[in-house]
């Protein structure tokens, strides 16, 4: 019998994904099991991703975690989920039954380190992003294969959409333990080449404190969703962004506008992303078609969806929204080349600026689902399965 190694160490990352036809409210809490399905668009890992290395060792007294350089609780129940889903996989991988006796190296400790390269408080579904990564490693750890969205939901209802990429819904499915509940790839990354996503931060607002009734969302859930879900599938396979943004729009002001519809009122949008809506309807107003679309999730922040040749304009119109000094610190992402603007859509579309408005912008795309990391020198954590220090 070959040596056991003393430390399996294994290291990936994963996408942050924004949601085009959204999901709110579960019929499960437990379980994350939503009230209908959802839709949304993987961003690309070279602006926004997470990553995370899990090392197992027999010499390991017990599980452990880090987030962002910070050890965190790891009672925390979404994470020991994730784990035992991963577990439950590899011993059915491996020929266990339920009353047998578990491979050694599955009752191994494991400590896991994960950063972000976006910040974590940002609004940008670092949840999503985070447990689809930690699922991915986990499971290149144990030789998991197949599928396994439906372990990361269980961490982060979003977080299944982040296991694909490119353009992914997630079935609500029907079963009452969610095993039909899972994601599902609509088109790769590669399909849209053009579609580009615009990001802005807004400053930070603290969340509300709310418990949402879940009437007006049961009539979303039936009544409204069912149908967006086939129309935006057909706009993505179409490539028709007309179709995709207006519909995007649509299922943003729809949503907000059931948030408004709950008692008390739940307020995400802001008065800056109330600006930002107004921008967009210009904009396109100008052009007398659907140039740029706005979403916003469960709080202020915007992203916007257009294609490449669209985005200098609209790259011109957002800076006056942002504070006067170094502006580059602000624009992140992807080169978007000069803005040309004509004096008719300054004049039509200009909005007096708001310093301090936005924290800042950040251009990306659409981009595949969570990687391996071959490069050892990658690791968070050392050969002593501790993190490394910061370089």
């Amino acid at each position: 019998m070959a040596e056991e190694k003393p430390l399996t160490v294994v290291s990936c990352t994963a996408p942050v994904n924004i949601a085009v036809i959204k999901y709110w409210g579960k019929r499960d809490e437990e379980l994350i099991l939503p009230l209908n399905s959802s839709l949304s668009v993987t961003l690309h890992q070279d602006q926004l991703k997470t990553t995370t290395t899990a090392a197992i060792s027999r010499d390991f007294k017990e599980d452990r975690l880090w987030l962002n350089g910070e050890e965190a609780d790891v009672g925390h129940p979404r994470l020991p989920s994730c784990l035992r889903g991963v577990r439950r996989l590899a011993r059915k991988r491996r020929g266990g039954s339920a009353g047998a006796e578990a491979p050694l190296s599955l009752a191994y400790k494991v400590h896991v380190a994960s950063v972000n390269n976006f910040p974590t408080a940002a609004g940008l579904a670092s949840s999503a992003a985070g447990y689809a990564c930690l699922v991915h490693t986990l499971a290149r750890l144990y030789g998991v294969e197949g599928e396994l969205s439906e372990v990361a939901r269980q961490g982060s209802g979003s977080a299944c959409r982040s296991m694909f990429g490119g353009f992914v819904q997630w079935l609500m499915g029907e079963r009452p333990d969610g095993k039909d509940s899972v994601a599902q790839q609509v088109a790769p990354e590669t399909h849209w080449p053009e579609l580009r996503v615009l990001i802005l931060v807004v400053s930070p607002s603290p969340p509300p404190g709310v418990t949402v009734p879940l009437a007006p969302w049961q009539h979303r859930a039936e009544a409204v969703v069912p149908g967006r879900m086939a129309q935006m599938i057909q706009f993505i396979q179409q490539r028709d962004f007309e179709g995709f943004g207006r519909l995007t729009m649509q299922d943003s002001n729809q949503f907000h506008a059931t948030c408004l519809d709950t008692f008390s009122p739940i307020f995400y949008l802001s008065d800056v992303s109330r600006r930002i809506i107004a921008l967009a309807h210009r904009f396109n107003a100008h052009h007398g078609r659907t140039k740029v679309a706005y979403t916003f999730d469960a709080g202020p922040n915007a992203v916007i969806f257009s294609l490449a040749d669209t985005i200098s304009p609209l790259w011109g119109r957002v800076p006056p929204l942002l504070p006067p000094l170094w502006p580059h610190r602000f624009l992140k992402g992807l080169p978007a080349g000069p803005a040309s603007l004509s004096e008719e859509l300054l004049s039509a579309v200009v909005l007096e600026p708001v310093l301090g408005a936005i924290r800042y912008i950040l251009l990306t795309k659409p981009g595949p689902g969570p990687q391996l990391l071959d490069d050892p020198g990658l690791h968070l954590l050392g050969a002593d399965g501790l993190p490394r220090p910061s370089a």
